[in-house]
């Protein structure tokens, strides 16, 4: 089984498919590397060649940020604006929708699941 930026493709998966399992990279870009790099996407991952794996694994160093790279950035990039107090910083800190979503009702995957609020009691069934 092939291993590229630190993660093991998995062997019965189209190399095309296979390259979407490193963090940072999609359908086109994985598309994109094979040609690059001068690879069916059609194959296995696990009928790769030592070389067609170098090859590959060269692309993605010299032309993507994959994996541990990218997740630093992107972190350091929200802990930016937390630090500038802007309201994308703000929203990011409370834990809510920094992209103009409405969180009256919806929002329950940031929000989290719902709390009970104490003393409010549920109106009666008729």
């Amino acid at each position: 089984m092939p291993r590229i930026s630190g993660i093991d493709l998995p062997r019965q998966k189209r190399i095309d498919i296979a390259l979407t399992y490193i963090y940072g990279l999609g359908r086109p870009s994985a598309r994109s590397i094979l040609e690059k790099a001068g690879v069916e996407g059609s194959i296995k991952s696990d009928s790769l060649t030592e070389d067609q794996v170098t090859r590959i694994r060269r692309v993605i160093d010299s032309e993507y940020k994959v994996e541990g790279d990218l997740r630093r950035e992107i972190l350091t990039n929200i802990k930016r604006l937390m630090d500038l107090g802007c309201y994308r910083g703000l929203r990011h800190r409370r834990g809510l929708p920094c992209r103009g979503q409405r969180t009256h009702t919806n929002a329950r995957t940031r929000k989290g699941p719902r709390r009970a609020v104490v003393g409010k009691k549920k109106p009666p069934s008729k």
